[in-house]
C-alpha cells in the first residue's frame, strides 16, 4: 500500500486536504489496473498508447490523456474535466505522482 497526500485551493481561497490510499496494483503488461481508496473508491486502468499516458476510470465512463506520472497540475486539470468532480481528479493525480517509480511503461 501506498498513501500519499492531497490538496486544493477553491476559488474562495479556502483549501482542503485529504489523504488517499493505493490499495491494489496489478500489472496486465499492456496497462496497470490500480485501486485507490480516498473519499471515494477509484478503479483507474493506466497505460501508455503511442499519444502517451492515459486513465481509464470505467465506473465513471470517463478516461483522458495524461503527461508523465508526475505532472500534478496537468493531469488533474485533464481528469477533472473528464470525470467531473475535483475532489477525485484531484486523487487520482496525487496517487499517479505516488506512484510514479512503480508503474513501468515500455
Amino acid at each position: 500500500m501506498i498513501q500519499f497526500h492531497c490538496s486544493y485551493q477553491w476559488d474562495d481561497g479556502s483549501k482542503d486536504i485529504w489523504h488517499g490510499t493505493v490499495s491494489q496494483v496489478i500489472n496486465f503488461g499492456s496497462h496497470y489496473e490500480v485501486l485507490i481508496l480516498s473519499r471515494s473508491s477509484l478503479l483507474v486502468l493506466v497505460g501508455k498508447s503511442t499519444s502517451g499516458l492515459f486513465a481509464c476510470l470505467p465506473d465513471f465512463s470517463a478516461g483522458c490523456h495524461l503527461s508523465t506520472l508526475n505532472d500534478t497540475f496537468y493531469n488533474s486539470e485533464k481528469l477533472i474535466h473528464a470525470l467531473g468532480n475535483v475532489v477525485d481528479g484531484m486523487t487520482v493525480a496525487y496517487a499517479f505522482k505516488a506512484l510514479e517509480l512503480a508503474l513501468k511503461f515500455q
